[in-house]
């Protein structure tokens, strides 16, 4: 399906991806503390909300 080349260039790839995203977090992390200090309150209340919208689905299904 995939060249011995094409696998190498794939994960070579994917290992510097992760190590430039994971760098740049690393430096932006205090920055980031500072900006984005509730959003886990906004992800918990999105989350919540999903949830509801898939227990009335099942609720009105059956």
């Amino acid at each position: 399906m995939f060249s011995t080349g094409q696998l190498i260039f794939a994960a070579l790839f994917f290992i510097a991806f992760v190590a430039i995203i994971a760098f740049s977090y690393r430096k932006d992390k205090k920055l980031h503390k500072k900006n984005y200090k509730g959003v886990i309150w906004i992800l918990a209340a999105f989350l919540t909300f999903i949830i509801i919208l898939f227990l009335i689905k099942h609720f009105l299904k059956n």
